[in-house]
């Protein structure tokens, strides 16, 4: 039986990173919405209830499940609402912006019998699944450096004020790509056995931080180096891995993002594919001073992916790829100067 679920906003996330994907599988359906203000999701999808607040979307009793994709300083509130009033629970990066939060989530959540799911859609992307073969392969041997960045160039302040407000708990560039870039390093390589986080801030009027730097120490010697920016106007490589056998580099080139944006149907023959030239390079030691390269090609970006974890885990009881230790320990990175 479908899951009918609701949405508690109509921004960017709910039109590009939900509704789509809700609507398209046919283990959900798009039931209804909160829009607040101007009442637009019935455009696209005519049979969706429209409400005005979220105590009137969380008292419809035929919603199972509630994607919590509202403002970060939001999440935890809301998420909680939504767990009281007997729903299982879908909610965007970071899921609370204190490990006590998150404790407190996970705690409701297991004394009401629902799930609480993180909506770590990044693990789907086409580059960080080619990673992630690259890594499980072992064919770069024994991993001793690692570096993944999300850059982007925005000089200007966010539009939307929750973003730039220092006062506001999860604002700020650690909170925002932050989270991404951390799971994907602590899903491959689990809990650091020490971090440095560093947070600075450049946009002229900016009060909070637009770039950060999280230095993650693993047993062995492998260094791992996640980072962010929003003044980098060339960016270089996304994923930099070096081993003893030998290294690999990969472009952050998911077109997931874009196509959906502009509206591409996700039956597309197209859709999640990378554009040629956008391979990584894969480069192995053969004999001393002597290498090879082999330029790999990604898989298909797939967040439909995501919806179909949290479908089995809902209706089948199949553990969620994003484990609640894991987010634990992201928000430790994103708490703690050091551990």
């Amino acid at each position: 039986m479908p899951i009918s679920t609701g949405l508690l906003a109509y921004g960017m996330s709910g039109r590009v990173f939900h509704a789509p994907f809700l609507q398209a599988s046919p283990h959900f359906t798009l039931q209804a919405v909160v829009e607040r203000s101007r009442k637009t999701a019935a455009e696209t999808y005519p049979d969706i209830i429209s409400y005005d607040t979220v105590a009137e979307l969380l008292a419809d009793e035929a919603l199972e499940l509630v994607v919590v994709n509202t403002p970060n300083d939001t999440h935890f509130a809301l998420a909680r609402q939504a767990l009281l009033a007997g729903k299982h629970v879908l909610i965007e990066k970071p899921v609370a912006t204190t490990v006590a939060e998150l404790d407190e989530l996970l705690t409701l959540a297991r004394q009401q019998q629902r799930h609480l799911l993180a909506y770590q859609n990044r693990r789907w992307d086409s580059d960080f699944q080619l990673v992630r073969q690259v890594v499980e392969s072992g064919r770069l041997g024994r991993l001793t450096e690692v570096h993944f960045r999300f850059d982007r160039y925005k000089l200007a302040l966010n539009p939307k004020q929750f973003k730039e407000d220092s006062t506001a708990p999860g604002s700020g560039l650690s909170f925002d790509l932050g989270p991404h870039v951390l799971d994907q390093a602590l899903c491959l390589f689990g809990r650091p056995l020490r971090h440095r986080l560093s947070r600075a801030s450049h946009r002229p009027g900016s009060q909070v931080d637009d770039y950060f730097h999280a230095h993650l120490e693993y047993p062995r010697g492998l260094h791992v180096f996640v980072a962010g920016s929003l003044l980098t106007a060339a960016p270089g490589p996304a994923y930099v891995l070096h081993g003893t056998a030998g290294s690999f580099q990969k472009n952050r080139a998911d077109v997931q993002e874009s196509q959906l944006v502009a509206g591409l149907p996700l039956i597309a023959a197209s859709y999640g594919h990378e554009p040629a030239g956008a391979e990584g390079i894969l480069t192995l030691a053969t004999e001393p001073g002597q290498f090879s390269t082999e330029r790999l090609a990604a898989p298909t970006g797939n967040y439909l992916g995501l919806f179909e974890a949290v479908y089995q885990t809902i209706r089948h009881g199949q553990p969620f790829p994003v484990g609640p230790e894991q987010l634990r320990w992201q928000l430790e990175v994103l708490t703690h100067d050091s551990l």
